[in-house]
């Protein structure tokens, strides 16, 4: 299985609709992929607060029909990163999107562990209640996004509910970089899952983005890795290596606590 991080670079000077293009042009050189993956919030930037409720769209807006055409175009599995989503009662949700090779809308996720400490998107945006999972021909996704990567009791439903392989779109500040290539490698021994972080390049809100989008094995062997500018990763992936993985090295048959017992 082939899979493209796309590290936008996210410039507050350019207009939404340009980026929704360049997103989709972007997408659509990478025809040759199985599964494409953009970054968190790449349509206004994780950072720039204050463009988010002048920029939320519905459900279905410009966005979700951008990224509809684009997996069309391209056929391939799509994870379009996430934008501002208003939902009809006005509540604004960071909320991600996977389609399927022929558009379709596979699933959605909102984004449980809002960022902020009582400011920003803590308080702006409401809180999604579902951890939700995508399977795919030749593996399962489990979807986080960002700050859900310091919550590993997510990651273990995800992994219970089937995942095998954990996609976390984000807009990860540089200044704590080490910690984001750290927790995705933790994210992937701990679950013996591919882990796929996509982050994003540029500076929006006043915070310079992290970059370096990674691509982790199931032994925590980290495959690929960007720097801090817009850039493609591409990987190969054996999705039989996580089987083959959990089975050499059963650790998670050992789970002791938080699981439901009778």
């Amino acid at each position: 299985m082939r899979a493209s991080l796309i590290q936008m670079h996210v410039d507050p000077a350019e207009p939404v609709n340009s980026r929704r293009e360049r997103a989709g042009s972007l997408i659509r050189e990478r025809a040759s992929s199985d599964l494409v993956v953009l970054p968190e919030l790449w349509p206004v930037g994780a950072f720039a607060f204050e463009t988010f409720a002048d920029q939320a769209e519905p459900f279905e807006g410009p966005t979700h029909q951008a990224m509809s055409q684009a997996a069309r175009d391209a056929g391939v599995w799509l994870h379009a990163g996430s934008f501002v989503e208003r939902a009809p009662d006005g509540t604004l949700y960071n909320t991600s999107l996977v389609f399927s090779p022929d558009g379709a809308l596979a699933a959605s996720y909102r984004k449980i562990h809002r960022f902020g400490f009582d400011k920003g998107e803590a308080v702006l945006m409401g809180a999604g209640d579902t951890p939700v999972t995508v399977p795919l021909p030749d593996t399962t996704l489990g979807l986080a996004t960002c700050y859900d990567l310091r919550f590993p009791e997510l990651f273990r439903q995800l992994v219970d509910a089937g995942a095998q392989t954990l996609v976390i779109p984000a807009g990860w500040p540089a200044r704590r970089r080490a910690h984001w290539s750290l927790l995705a490698r933790a994210r992937a021994v701990e679950n013996q899952s591919y882990v796929l972080a996509c982050g994003t390049a540029g500076t929006n809100g006043g915070v310079e983005q992290a970059g370096h989008s990674v691509v982790v094995d199931p032994w925590g062997e980290v495959l690929a890795e960007a720097g801090p500018y817009e850039e493609v990763l591409t990987v190969d992936l054996d999705p039989a290596k996580v089987a083959k993985t959990r089975a050499d090295f059963p650790a998670l048959r050992d789970r002791v606590l938080g699981l439901d017992t009778p």
